[in-house]
């Protein structure tokens, strides 16, 4: 990715069974290093997992091309492993959690939003 292509932000919720709470987070803490090796090798950047009430989970992360991320992490063996000892864990989901999270849509972006201020603000201007 240039220094000028702007990163795909992704964001997903997924529902985490709230009675494996404890051991879902034991998972996490750390995470296999070559599960954070294949992640990082497929492209993702700023990957972060947030925790909420009952079990919501909210991921997010940043990627040059979401398409070839998903696709390298579902050929990779060691995703495939690690996506299917954490499916047990999360409410109501048809596939492997890295592949099938409902994608949130996102409503509002600081950086976007003042960049296109400014914008205006130089077209006013001039």
């Amino acid at each position: 990715m240039s220094p000028m292509t702007a990163a795909t932000r992704v964001c997903f919720q997924l529902q985490v069974h709230p009675e494996l709470l404890d051991e879902y987070l034991a998972r996490h803490s750390p995470v296999w290093p070559e599960m954070l090796a294949e992640i990082e090798a497929s492209g993702r950047r700023n990957y972060s997992l947030f925790l909420g009430e009952g079990g919501t989970l909210i991921g997010y992360y940043e990627t040059g091309d979401d398409i070839a991320a998903q696709a390298y992490l579902a050929q990779s063996k060691i995703a495939t492993r690690w996506e299917a000892e954490m499916a047990r864990f999360f409410v109501d989901l048809d596939g492997r959690p890295d592949q099938a999270a409902t994608p949130l849509t996102e409503v509002f972006n600081l950086a976007e939003q003042l960049s296109a201020a400014a914008s205006d603000n130089e077209s006013s201007a001039s």
